[in-house]
């Protein structure tokens, strides 16, 4: 991204003008009453400075289309086609287009998607990002395109966020199930390459168990519901129980069915929680417990923030959305 020419925000143009955002923002929209010396001043400042007004600052003020660009893991999983329904959402109330990219669990690649983003010339952007780190946002924020970023820490002068609070709930949750005093081993299901969020709730599922003195491992599945229910037919011929965090509904469905299906009892043998829960939860017999984020809600919340992000209106750059926990027929407590 080093090759790309930074953008010209308002801001310069009206502090090399000598005059107010307001006033800029009315030259631009070619609205509102001033004098000619004062319209001269500030346009002759654009073409000095070669300020691009933002399609999405004209959008608000003038209700023309613009372009946002959306950056996805995959549309293949139900939550984050949940967060693309919100997005999409308001796209269409606010009379906006969406261009979508679409990355494939790695870093290189995401990378390459934030740089279509940038050259593609859209006018802000919405990413959904499980692999890019601070020095990759620092880059997308030197280049003044607007974006709200879901599921990283990360703010700048054009970057919000919004994050995600699973691992403190499944702490609290460990902890509880824990003190029943259940004579049980721990999983916590790990699959190759979902990214930091998995990351993160697996360190805190270790450090809880070490911290209790509990037995637990942390075992390797593939991101393939009918693989980890073959893996666990394997399983369950000699382990007859067993608390399981699965990263999503269709893993855990997956080891509920095996369970079942090698004679066991859910959940007096096999107890399983579902991290990332969807409306999936619900279907499976047991159904199961769950911990829930509204992902549409971040969808619709990530665009009014980049609105308001984009109109300098953005107070709190920075918004966490706590999982709220479902006990269902999955887990004993």
């Amino acid at each position: 991204m080093n090759n790309l020419k930074d953008r010209v925000t308002i801001y310069e143009v009206a502090k090399a003008s000598g005059v107010s955002l307001a006033t800029v923002s009315r030259v631009i929209n070619k609205q509102g009453n001033m004098t000619e010396a004062t319209r001269k001043k500030v346009e002759d400042t654009i073409a000095k400075l070669g300020y691009k007004p933002s399609g999405l600052a004209q959008a608000l003020a003038t209700n023309r289309t613009t372009t946002i660009g959306v950056v996805i893991p995959s549309a293949n999983y139900v939550y984050i086609s949940s967060v693309l329904n919100g997005i999409t959402e308001v796209a269409k109330e606010k009379g906006f287009n969406l261009s979508l990219f679409v990355t494939s669990h790695s870093k290189e690649d995401a990378v390459r998607m934030v740089e279509k983003v940038i050259t593609s010339h859209v006018d802000g952007a919405i990413i959904f990002d499980d692999e890019l780190n601070e020095e990759d946002y620092k880059k997308l924020n030197s280049y003044s395109v607007p974006a709200i970023v879901i599921n990283n820490n990360v703010e700048g002068d054009k970057v919000g966020c919004i994050t995600f609070g699973y691992e403190h709930k499944l702490a609290e949750i460990l902890e509880k199930k824990i003190k029943t005093n259940d004579d049980q081993q721990y999983v916590f299901l790990h699959v190759h390459n979902c990214g930091r969020l998995l990351a993160r709730t697996e360190k805190r599922f270790s450090s809880v168990c070490e911290a209790n003195k509990v037995n637990y491992k942390i075992m390797n599945v593939d991101d393939s519901s009918s693989r980890t229910y073959h893996d666990f037919m394997k399983y369950f011929e000699t382990h007859k129980k067993g608390y399981f965090v699965a990263y999503r509904d269709s893993i855990a469905a997956a080891i509920l069915d095996a369970a079942i299906d090698s004679g066991l009892k859910v959940p007096e043998d096999v107890e399983v929680l579902s991290l990332i829960g969807t409306k999936y939860a619900k279907i499976t017999r047991p159904s199961l417990s769950s911990m829930n984020v509204d992902m549409q809600d971040v969808g619709r919340r990530a665009m009014y923030m980049l609105i308001d992000l984009n109109k300098g209106e953005l107070s709190t750059k920075t918004y966490r959305v706590e999982s709220q926990y479902k006990k269902r027929g999955s887990t004993k407590e």
